[in-house]
């Protein structure tokens, strides 16, 4: 009797995860809605330049072009909050019911944790690779070596995604 309570209590604990999974999914709203943010601003700017004789800033392009892959880091790190709430519910909750056979079991349906982790890891390493060339728009080249260490970066970051997704999503 006292084992069956114990057992039911200790059961009851993962109900814990609830506060990982409503805070992940807010979060990924809020980082969907900033980005979105951002990305009416360069809406904004955009309109701006082309229909306001006035407006030419120096480094236009540049400059938007880096908000716009600023945004798109923003999404991709609301993707990795909404995998993991998702990923989390269903390892320690229940099983999304409503998901099934509209194909989104698929894209967020996770069976263990390191499933999960397998595709957390790939969504922050596509996080970091929009970093990387985020940076490297502003970024201001001295000489010939820094040129040679950025081609060497974006080779070193091209093979670790060949080899993230070179056993085709098998486990």
């Amino acid at each position: 009797m006292l084992e069956k309570l114990f057992e039911r209590g200790l059961w009851s604990t993962r109900l814990m995860t609830l506060s990982a999974v409503i805070f992940s999914i807010l979060a990924a709203f809020a980082l969907f809605f900033l980005a979105s943010a951002d990305l009416y601003h360069v809406l904004v700017l955009t309109y701006k330049y082309f229909f306001t004789a006035a407006f030419h800033p120096e480094n236009f392009h540049a400059d938007i072009v880096a908000e716009i892959i600023g945004a798109i880091d923003l999404y991709l790190i609301a993707v990795v909050l909404l995998i993991f709430g998702f990923g989390i519910y269903e390892l320690f909750i229940s099983d999304i019911d409503v998901a099934k056979g509209t194909g989104g079991d698929k894209i967020l349906y996770v069976s263990s944790l390191d499933e999960l982790k397998d595709k957390i890891a790939k969504v922050i390493v596509m996080v970091l690779i929009v970093s990387f060339f985020q940076r490297v728009l502003h970024a201001e080249y001295k000489g010939a070596l820094e040129m040679l260490y950025l081609s060497a970066s974006i080779l070193a970051l091209s093979l670790g995604l060949y080899f993230l997704h070179k056993n085709g999503g098998k486990h």
